[in-house]
């Protein structure tokens, strides 16, 4: 068997953030879009944005900057947000690969 796990993270205990919404940021990030990135990833356009203006709401700051005809990247805030879950996740990975696998 191996260790397997999960990440995300709350505030309030509102979820803020986990893997698919990491997913969507660094997309978006990446491809400076919020349609290219919904594309790549497989997802609708209407679902991202509600995944973000969400996520937006329960943190009070914006994740992302948009405007009309030039795109989208992320705010010094939202890139502190995937910092934050980039390093949870990789503690998490390194206890996971600590254990290793485990026989019943």
């Amino acid at each position: 068997m191996r260790v397997r796990f999960k990440v995300w993270l709350e505030k309030e205990g509102e979820p803020i953030i986990s893997e698919g919404k990491y997913k969507l940021l660094k997309e978006i990030d990446k491809t400076g879009s919020i349609l290219q990135a919904t594309k790549n990833l497989g997802l609708t356009y209407k679902r991202a944005m509600s995944q973000i203006k969400t996520m937006e709401k329960r943190l009070g700051f914006k994740v992302l900057e948009r405007k009309r005809g030039s795109g989208a990247r992320l705010t010094e805030e939202g890139r502190r947000l995937l910092e934050v879950y980039e390093s949870v996740f990789e503690r998490f990975s390194r206890v996971a690969e600590g254990i290793g696998t485990l026989e019943l």
